[in-house]
């Protein structure tokens, strides 16, 4: 009989993971601006899910645990790069290759503005908007409440407002990053 338990149980995880790995995937890629990584990132979520599984299918919000695991994982994979680059950082602190006038408006696009918020802000900003989850699917999602969902949201497009600067006018075969947030054009997310 049991058995009967563990099939229906793996049957349900293909199920789960067929359903959900490809917005995992996407997931993990906004929020450590990785598309390398983002495959890795789900993968080993969906792993540990699945180590925990009993657990992971009586949640009320599996899907949301989910997310909170990619979500928890691309937090630590972005703590070991910047750890990284600390120590680069360190040992090359004596060159000066700084650009008197650079080209900013050539440099900046979406992705790279996310890349440089904060994890929370990106993370909140990430899942309203372009994964257009509700606010309290967002604060499920981080483990978080959701008055800090609406404020790392506001602060988050604030600072990608001020990344990203004033735009030219929307055409109507644009993509937009969120319902009425014309400012923030999607370039491949």
């Amino acid at each position: 009989m049991g058995t009967v338990v563990d099939d229906a149980a793996s049957v349900e995880f293909h199920d789960f993971f067929e359903r959900h790995y490809s917005e995992l995937a996407r997931l993990a890629q906004l929020l450590t601006g990785e598309s390398d990584a983002a495959d890795d990132l789900a993968a080993d979520a969906l792993l540990a899910l699945w180590h925990r599984w009993d657990r992971v299918r009586a949640a009320d919000h599996p899907v949301a645990y989910a997310r909170g695991v990619v979500a928890n994982l691309a937090r630590g994979r972005i703590r070991s790069a910047v750890r990284e680059r600390r120590r680069i950082t360190l040992v090359w602190s004596q060159r000066e290759d700084r650009s008197e006038n650079p080209d900013v408006p050539g440099m900046v696009d979406v992705q790279e503005a996310l890349r440089r918020l904060p994890f929370r802000k990106r993370a909140c900003v990430v899942l309203r908007h372009s994964f257009d989850l509700s606010e309290k699917d967002t604060a499920l999602t981080l483990g978080v409440s959701v008055g800090t969902v609406k404020s790392q949201t506001s602060k988050g497009m604030a600072e990608l407002q001020r990344l990203l600067g004033p735009r030219e006018a929307p055409r109507a075969d644009d993509k937009w990053f969120g319902p009425g947030r014309n400012l923030l054009r999607l370039h491949g997310i």
